[in-house]
């Protein structure tokens, strides 16, 4: 079964979704995103994909601590992302009540942090891998990072057990996953693959759950914004339990 994450993407405190990543493509869904948060929850989401979009564009972590008041609203699972720059960032995401952080940037320029989380926090850690092709992208994806394939090999030996895969080109833009690349990325890997970007349709799900057994979870957003199908659909297509 696919698991789904909606995504409650935050800047300047509301709930935004962003075409390719750029800070000039915005467009602001919900000023409260708890409430955004707590629609999914309804629908029966027992994970939220919760970023920080200032964190990742400044450094300046303006919105995590809404991470505590989405968990205590909707009781749902938060999975963090977003400018995470120190270990204090991580336990402080941890502390809020996420069960799981995305390490993006941090991970590229800096390996050896990912081997300290993981000594520290282990299992609840995942590393972002966003690519446009096969360069990898940082900052908010205003930097090339290196080799997609070297990143997987590199972050696999050390014991990461969850990376997050996003094709930039596709995000935002609701023209469907790259699941040659996904699949691609799941044979170069032991570790679990969440896929990230291009969700269009039910069938797009469809297609993520069974494209390849290391491909266990999709992040959802714009699709679910702007209506293509409700989240009760989604769960059904990928065969999910919700609320009727």
């Amino acid at each position: 079964m696919l698991t789904l994450y909606p995504a409650v993407d935050i800047k300047d405190g509301a709930a935004v979704r962003l075409t390719q990543g750029r800070a000039d493509a915005q467009t602001v869904y919900d000023d409260d995103p708890v409430a955004a948060a707590q629609r999914f929850a309804d629908a029966g989401s027992e994970w939220l994909h919760v970023v920080d979009l200032d964190a990742a564009f400044t450094g300046e972590p303006k919105n995590r601590h809404l991470i505590e008041r989405i968990v205590q609203a909707t009781g749902c699972r938060v999975q963090a992302s977003g400018g995470v720059r120190s270990l204090d960032d991580v336990q402080a995401s941890l502390d809020y009540g996420a069960e799981r952080v995305v390490i993006g940037t941090m991970a590229l320029s800096d390996p050896g942090f990912v081997e300290r989380l993981l000594e520290r926090v282990g299992p609840k850690i995942a590393v972002g891998l966003d690519a446009r092709g096969t360069v990898l992208q940082a900052r908010g994806w205003t930097e090339e990072a290196g080799d997609l394939f070297e990143a997987l090999e590199r972050f696999t030996a050390m014991g990461v057990p969850r990376f997050v895969y996003t094709d930039v080109a596709k995000d935002g833009m609701l023209q469907g996953p790259n699941v040659e690349m996904l699949r691609r990325v799941a044979e170069a890997t032991t570790a679990r693959v969440t896929a990230s970007g291009g969700v269009s349709s039910l069938e797009d799900l469809r297609v993520l759950a069974t494209c390849h057994e290391r491909v266990d979870a999709a992040i959802v957003g714009k699709a679910l914004y702007s209506g293509a199908f409700g989240l009760g659909e989604a769960l059904t297509a990928v065969g999910a339990d919700h609320p009727s």
